[in-house]
């Protein structure tokens, strides 16, 4: 897919991947091109689903979510309705921030952002392990962050 795209494309994406705040005035001026060009590929990029949203990335620490757990789940039975009724059911828990269906040893990755070991405590009784078919659950949690990136490189 990236290979349909030309190297301004490419630019533009990085540029944005860095700084989503950038305007098509900024870009233009990186890139020595009009900002109306640059406002298309913008668009183009949107329509085409490169670009899937913008977003502020917060201080997790700063917003009391001091705590992150990373959750592998194997479940009792393996159909398409219960696979599918997991995951429906798994992504509506605000404290899940992402959630992966795996190949492996676990059918499940989850990443859980929670504020203490009390808060995941009371995820993990009354919220997870609520959930029909049930297996395993394993968390580890993460002692120190040494690299987080939110952008792909192109």
């Amino acid at each position: 897919m990236l290979a349909s795209l030309d190297p301004i494309d490419v630019r533009i994406l990085q540029f944005l991947q860095k700084d989503a705040r950038m305007t098509a005035k900024e870009i233009a001026g990186k890139l020595g091109k009009s900002v109306t060009a640059v406002y298309e590929r913008v668009k183009k990029l949107e329509s085409a689903g490169y670009i899937k949203s913008y977003v502020a990335l917060l201080n997790n620490h700063l917003i009391g979510k001091k705590l992150t757990g990373y959750t592998t789940v194997k479940l009792k039975e393996h159909s398409e309705a219960v696979l599918s009724g997991f995951e429906r059911e798994v992504i509506k828990f605000p404290e899940v921030m992402e959630c992966y269906q795996l190949t492996g040893l676990s059918d499940f990755l989850i990443k859980v952002v929670i504020q203490d070991m009390e808060e995941y405590n009371h995820f993990l009784k009354h919220k997870l392990a609520a959930l029909p078919y049930i297996g395993n659950v394993h968390t580890s949690f993460v002692l120190s962050e040494a690299k987080r990136e939110t952008a792909y490189h192109l």
